[in-house]
């Protein structure tokens, strides 16, 4: 039975429909869990620097392909563990940044993957955020020091900001205590909103963000939609699900004896606006009817 390396920056909590999604990509394959295939999960706990560590103990197991989902660090960890065993990833950002791939059409080398562009979402964050909040003028954009992807969200955010003549507070946090300090900041500065910058820690950690957004009274906008499931105000990005179920594809792919280098890495083509209805008007937020009619879904 062929076994496939999961691994991934956080904890299975939160990941339940991502992990249904991933299983569905490899059934469309052939492939069914504990039939004929067997997978070995390794999860970091949010601790990036066990990556490494957890990479290696996946190929001592023999593992035939590699999953590295959850960010770049994921992707690099299994990219320096091992030359010749295949790997799926799922990054946020251009992989040809990262040394992961030769480029998207012809990665060469022994990984390919999804590129689920939630990096490089910002500006249009912030632009709804400026549609539902038209007076807001301070916003807080959080971001965790950590994640690879934060350099490039600050500066897409700022440079938005700036043509909407919006100012922007950055603010970071790593653990869940910094998350609790950063509200404080935020309300000392005044702002009147707030974007989540992309991390795979802040998903994990959707609930306290939801609460302590409604404890404060500051409307936020986040990048997935597992966000305003958590009772979190909007979410624009990338519909995480299906992504994960095109890592399932490519691994079953691989099993089959598909070679990572003729597989080009797929960009997210399916995106989604969700909004929390309930949560807009606890936050005595009327939402607009033409951005209700371009919402994907409304949690009512």
């Amino acid at each position: 039975m062929p076994v496939i390396g999961f691994l991934n920056p956080t904890s299975p909590d939160g990941m339940t429909d991502r992990l249904r999604a991933f299983r569905q990509g490899l059934k469309d394959t052939g492939y069914i869990e504990g039939e004929n295939v067997r997978i070995e999960y390794r999860w970091a706990e949010n601790q990036i620097d066990r990556l490494p560590m957890l990479a290696a103990e996946l190929i001592r197991q023999g593992v035939n392909v590699i999953a590295a989902t959850g960010g770049e660090a994921t992707a690099s960890a299994a990219k320096a563990a091992t030359m010749t065993i295949p790997i799926v990833f799922g990054v946020t950002e251009d992989p040809v940044l990262y040394g992961l791939v030769a480029s998207h059409s012809r990665p060469g080398g022994n990984a390919t993957g999804m590129n689920f562009l939630i990096a490089e979402l910002g500006s249009k964050q912030l632009g709804l955020l400026h549609e539902l909040v038209p007076a807001a003028a301070r916003v807080g954009l959080l971001v965790n020091p950590k994640f690879s992807a934060t350099e490039r969200a600050i500066r897409d955010v700022t440079a938005a900001a700036s043509t909407m003549g919006l100012q922007v507070d950055v603010v970071r946090a790593s653990d869940s205590r910094e998350i609790e300090s950063v509200f404080g900041t935020l309300v000392h500065n005044k702002a009147d909103a707030l974007l989540v910058g992309p991390d795979p820690f802040f998903a994990s950690r959707r609930l306290q963000l939801a609460i302590l957004a409604a404890r404060h009274a500051l409307p936020a906008v986040y990048n997935v939609r597992e966000y305003p499931e958590a009772g979190g105000l909007m979410s624009y990005g990338t519909n995480i699900r299906d992504a994960y179920r095109q890592i399932g594809v490519y691994v079953g792919r691989l099993l089959k004896g598909a070679k990572p280098a003729d597989l080009p890495v797929v960009q997210s083509s399916k995106f989604e606006l969700v909004i929390n209805l309930p949560t807009a008007r606890a936050l005595g937020i009327d939402v607009p009817p033409t951005l209700l009619a371009r919402a994907d879904e409304v949690i009512e």
